[in-house]
């Protein structure tokens, strides 16, 4: 079976996600567009939805609760990025848009690495 951009960034999601590191889960939005920049940018939303998802249903504890709600409010917040770039003009926005955006009009994503 052949793996997928998408496969390989949810795996890569919920690994970190699983590690609980709150400063390495704040700089995966950005890892995850600078490693796949030339896919949808919604595939890391996606990736990172399915990721908290995941985490939900494979460990049951109150960190991991946690860990897969402050990954929801990332996906919602890289969410509205994408919708804002799709606004002005750049359908379907890419990865690369997303790191082009951080840098011009939103650096939130580019503030969290860690």
């Amino acid at each position: 079976m052949v793996r997928g951009p998408i496969d390989m960034m949810i795996e890569r999601a919920v690994r970190c996600l699983a590690e609980g590191d709150r400063s390495a889960i704040g700089g995966l939005v950005l890892r995850l567009a600078r490693e796949w920049p030339n896919e949808p940018a919604l595939s890391v939303a996606f990736a990172l939805t399915c990721a908290a998802a995941n985490l939900e249903e494979m460990i049951k504890d109150a960190a991991s609760a946690r860990t897969a709600v402050f990954a929801y409010k990332l996906a919602a917040l890289l969410a509205a990025d994408i919708h804002a770039i799709q606004a002005m003009g750049q359908v379907p926005a890419r990865a690369s848009d997303l790191l082009h955006f951080w840098r011009r009009v939103d650096p939130y994503f580019l503030n969290l690495e860690g």
